[in-house]
């Protein structure tokens, strides 16, 4: 016994697009994936970047605000203080990651302070005693002037 099947192309479904379906090649595809990767690889180095600009500018902030409260510390008490809880008091709120340093001069009518974020890459100084030069930046690392 012998079977035959006699199936037309319809029946077996035709391999070829037709001509009024649309879709895209494989090559269009890979060609639009590349883009996006080489988009990628030019934006994430930046969008690093721009995050540590703005965790210096956080800590920059920071000093800033630490500044006012140091003068309403002194009004309040003719003295300034270097302990952040005092400051804390007055109305001052430190952002979360940013280490603040303060030293107050003897007598204690001067007072410095430095301000460095974790994932930062500066450190930014102030000195009362020479307050015309305001806030100054200096490397992570290196010391205050």
């Amino acid at each position: 016994m012998v079977l035959s099947f006699n199936l037309s192309k319809q029946q077996l479904g035709d391999t070829k697009m037709k001509k009024n379906e649309k879709g895209f090649t494989l090559i269009e595809l890979l060609v639009v994936v590349a883009i996006i990767g080489i988009l990628a690889a030019i934006a994430i180095p930046q969008f690093a970047e721009y995050r540590k600009r703005a965790f210096d500018g956080r800590s920059q902030s920071d000093l800033r605000n630490s500044m006012t409260a140091e003068e309403a510390y002194f009004v309040d008490n003719e003295a300034y203080t270097a302990v952040q809880a005092d400051l804390v008091a007055v109305g001052f709120r430190p952002s979360a990651g940013v280490t603040l340093a303060f030293a107050v001069g003897a007598p204690a009518t001067t007072w410095t302070g430095n301000a460095s974020h974790t994932q930062g890459n500066k450190k930014f100084c102030y000195n009362s005693a020479q307050a015309t030069a305001g806030i100054t930046n200096v490397a992570l690392a290196a010391a205050c002037p």
